[in-house]
């Protein structure tokens, strides 16, 4: 069963776990310094998986986006920033400059990966579990700083578009929810 919270760019989808039968735990991914992980390395956390850019109107996002990693990031919570370059160019630079941005404006504590493609073409396996048309969200990532919730399981739970602020009331009951669950 699927609910939708309307907004441009803001919509959120909620979805049972067990709807999406891939184990995102199993899709390599790229660390920021090169070092080879998966959300396997995060099983019982919860995880916000977020697509990332240092140069767009919404890069603010990475302020809530660590205060929400302070709050939450003992209770087995943790942001993962992916950089991507597919809206407008918007992250152009390399993923030394990505981490001095990030550490120097914003203070980034939670982990970053390395930049990837979350449409097209050159989408990376874990978006297109998340967003093919197989995946738990079907639909492409419209913009930078789409949100996905995944569970202690590495099972998703939830969407959120764009402009979902990371301390919507909305994100926040989603977070709470999934670190409650056993």
């Amino acid at each position: 069963m699927k609910r939708f919270l309307h907004g441009l760019m803001g919509t959120a989808t909620v979805t049972a776990a067990m709807s999406y039968a891939g184990d995102l735990a199993t899709i390599p991914f790229n660390t920021i310094a090169g070092e080879k992980t998966s959300l396997a390395d995060y099983k019982g956390k919860v995880v916000l998986v977020v697509n990332t850019a240092s140069k767009c109107g919404l890069t603010k996002q990475y302020a809530s986006l660590e205060a929400l990693q302070n709050k939450y990031g003992e209770k087995g919570f943790t942001v993962i920033g992916f950089p991507c370059n597919d809206f407008g160019k918007q992250e152009p630079g390399s993923h030394q400059e990505i981490i001095e941005f990030c550490e120097t404006k914003f203070h980034i504590s939670f982990p970053l990966m390395a930049k990837i493609s979350v449409k097209g073409e050159k989408q990376h396996p874990l978006y297109s579990a998340l967003t093919g048309k197989q995946g738990a969200f079907p639909g492409d990532v419209k913009w930078n700083f789409g949100k996905f919730l995944i569970g202690k399981d590495s099972r998703p739970i939830a969407r959120f578009g764009s402009r979902q602020k990371p301390d919507s009331p909305e994100v926040i009951a989603a977070i709470e929810k999934a670190l409650a669950a056993q």
